[in-house]
């Protein structure tokens, strides 16, 4: 198993394969097959059948469309706007010495 540079939440843009160019968040990482889901990237279709079984009922049927997995060299890792850290915006308060 290896280490990948994104994680879950991460903001990435595709650098390559029918999808370059596109933005998203990472949904899920699979470290094992070093692959990850984007959002609104890779979109595929799976045909679902209505079955009545199951432990909460019944599963409707239908065409779902979901996205698929990537492999992770297909992506790199951008900058975020959003503050990713609460913990330095703590110590920023008690640098300057105000009282909460």
């Amino acid at each position: 198993m290896s280490k990948l540079h994104v994680k879950k939440g991460d903001l990435v843009q595709v650098i390559a394969g029918k999808n370059k160019g596109a933005k998203g968040r990472v949904i899920a990482t699979h470290p094992g097959d070093e692959r990850v889901v984007v959002e609104g990237v890779n979109m595929i279709t799976k045909h679902g059948k209505e079955t009545h079984q199951g432990p909460r009922g019944a599963k409707t049927g239908g065409v779902q469309t979901m996205e698929g997995p990537i492999h992770v060299s297909n992506v790199k890792k951008l900058k975020d706007d959003k503050p990713a850290d609460k913990k330095a915006d703590e110590k920023k308060a008690d640098e300057t010495g105000e009282d909460s």
